[in-house]
């Protein structure tokens, strides 16, 4: 009986190794790299309110999701680090700077 109970103890150990070894722990990791995939850069005018920018290059207006990262630069001519979402006419700040 003891016997039994040291062979099913020694199956659990290993069992629970192996499922532990297969996890990885990066799934973050693959959402960060497609973000970083679209990160452009573009110079622009942040509207009155925050909420809005316009490119210079074709005067495209896109929504600003993280109006906070934007914040003192209302109505300034900048140039913005973003993640750029085309389909929603949307862009991410990642950072902003007063353009030359």
């Amino acid at each position: 009986m003891r016997k039994l109970m040291r062979i099913c103890f020694a199956v659990a150990l290993l069992t629970f190794g192996v499922a532990s070894a297969q996890d990885t722990g990066n799934h973050n990791n693959m959402m960060k790299a497609e973000d970083s995939e679209n990160e452009v850069q573009i110079t622009g005018t942040i509207s009155d309110t925050g909420k809005t920018f316009v490119s210079e290059s074709d005067h495209k207006n896109w929504t600003i999701t993280n109006p906070e990262a934007a914040k003192g630069h209302e109505g300034h001519r900048v140039v913005l680090r973003a993640n750029v979402h085309a389909d929603k006419n949307e862009v991410h700040v990642v950072s902003v700077k007063m353009a030359k």
